[in-house]
């Protein structure tokens, strides 16, 4: 965010329809250490042509990385199918701000989540006491887990889970309980604070919460770097699982901002849109008119598992997770960097560790927050990193649901891995007029249908913290 379902039926392994067209090349044996840093990656400079070694993908069952579930809760319901179908029509999910009376705030609308129901994720007690962003966490994972056959109470049965982790981050965190504590500090005194204050803002309560309702006794934690949240959680998770610490991990990402403290704060940055009398249009990355970004809530979630593992389950094995990396701008607490040198390394960086050539990749969704400056710096990078982008579409899901900070990269993986299985690319709407330097395809309005070979995904955070991950379809 720089600058201003049910679960399928059967236990058969099914493999997703669409494959990459080219060939693996063979396992190099440290292709895919995470803590090894390539020559070619200390010789980066501003001005450095892209290079890159030969590619390598994984091959060994036991470090390749596997989607067998997933799970959503978002502006568009909690149906991972549901969620696609309307974003593929098109839809705008953003209008104006029910929740609280925002009357008298310069930016009164948001991708408020209207409606939601956590009935039979969480019991009722638990569900009044809850912030939204654990209510989110929770029922995303748990529906994440029934796609990948692992609901209900029998889940022992299928896996071992001392060796099943959790890695949801956030964002912000539980923000209404944190306002809402704080306001009867003031008004009250201290006694009125809630005794669940503490464990219900901390951001690492959602992982453990859903650990302890499900019983992953593995590795758990939450990662909370901003809008890059949930692609960190990915690259983490996966590193877990291809240093053989875990078999399996549900992870992604949920925020519930849209409270006043969080709408105001992103006011006082000066980065949200106002254009209050059309909300529907308001989110419109790569756009000459947009005026900022629009914020939006929900979480995303994967579960990523071994191949070894998912294979010897029969799981649903729906895409792969080729590789990812994370790094940082080191420049400025909101804008990125003028020479997109932090993005295009990380870029670079994602498909080194992924095995992947440049030829390959030909979807991005982009992080795409229609700012001003942010568009364009990661058109710039990705320019700096694809010399040709002829065959490459890129889309902004940004555009129809908004913002979701450190849930975007969590909504927009599953946006990913449908576009990679159904053949199928959503639009970024509201392309009225585009600017032109943005040189790629970026499914203007209309959703187009396209074989994804490999598929990137990126996000982008204040503290300069920079993340791409990279999913294909799944080929034995």
């Amino acid at each position: 965010m720089k600058t201003l379902s049910s679960p399928p039926a059967g236990p058969a392994l099914r493999i997703s329809p669409l494959e990459p067209l080219r060939k693996q090349s063979p396992l190099l044996s440290n292709a895919r250490t995470p803590t090894k840093k390539q020559p070619w990656v200390k010789s980066i400079s501003a001005s450095a042509s892209v290079t890159f070694s030969t590619p390598q993908r994984e091959k060994d069952p036991k470090k390749r990385v596997v989607i067998t579930g997933m799970g959503v809760v978002s502006v568009f319901g909690n149906d991972v199918d549901v969620f696609y179908d309307r974003l593929l029509s098109g839809e705008s999910g953003i209008g104006h701000i029910e929740r609280f009376d925002a009357s008298k705030f310069p930016t009164r609308f948001g991708g408020q989540i209207r409606g939601f129901s956590s009935e039979g994720y969480i019991d009722g007690k638990n569900d009044r006491r809850l912030d939204d962003c654990l209510r989110y966490c929770l029922v995303a994972g748990k529906k994440a887990l029934e796609m990948a056959d692992l609901g209900g109470d029998d889940i022992s049965k299928k896996i071992d889970k001392e060796r099943a982790g959790v890695l949801v981050g956030s964002g912000m965190g539980g923000l209404s309980m944190f306002s809402d504590s704080v306001q009867a500090l003031i008004e009250k005194g201290y006694r009125k604070i809630s005794p669940f204050f503490v464990p219900y803002t901390i951001t690492n309560m959602g992982s453990a919460l859903l650990a302890m309702d499900v019983g992953f006794m593995g590795p758990n934690y939450s990662i909370s770097t901003a809008c890059a949240t949930s692609n960190y959680c990915f690259h983490s998770a996966a590193n877990h699982i291809r240093r053989g610490e875990a078999d399996l991990m549900i992870v992604g990402g949920s925020e519930a901002p849209i409270v006043p403290i969080g709408l105001g704060g992103f006011i006082a940055c000066r980065a949200l849109s106002q254009r209050n009398d059309d909300p529907k249009t308001a989110s419109r990355p790569w756009d000459k008119d947009r005026d900022g970004f629009v914020m939006g809530e929900g979480a995303g979630v994967l579960i990523l598992e071994c191949l070894e593992h998912a294979l010897k389950r029969d799981a649903p094995i729906i895409a792969e997770y080729l590789g990812g990396a994370v790094n940082c701008d080191a420049y400025h607490m909101t804008d990125p960097r003028a020479d997109g040198l932090g993005v295009s390394s990380c870029i670079k960086e994602c498909l080194e560790d992924a095995g992947v050539s440049l030829e390959e990749v030909n979807y991005i969704n982009a992080h795409a927050t229609s700012t001003s400056v942010g568009d364009l710096a990661e058109v710039n990078a990705l320019k700096k990193v694809f010399k040709n982008t002829s065959e490459i579409k890129m889309n902004g899901t940004k555009s129809m649901i908004g913002h979701c900070l450190g849930a975007a990269g969590g909504l927009e993986a599953v946006a990913t891995v449908k576009a990679i299985t159904s053949g199928w690319l959503h639009p970024t709407i509201n392309q009225f007029n585009p600017e032109p330097s943005v040189e790629f395809d970026t499914v203007a309005n209309v959703k187009k249908q396209h074989e994804v070979h490999v598929a990137i995904s990126n996000s982008f955070g204040f503290g300069g913290h920079n993340s791409v991950v990279a999913f294909s379809a799944f080929k034995p």
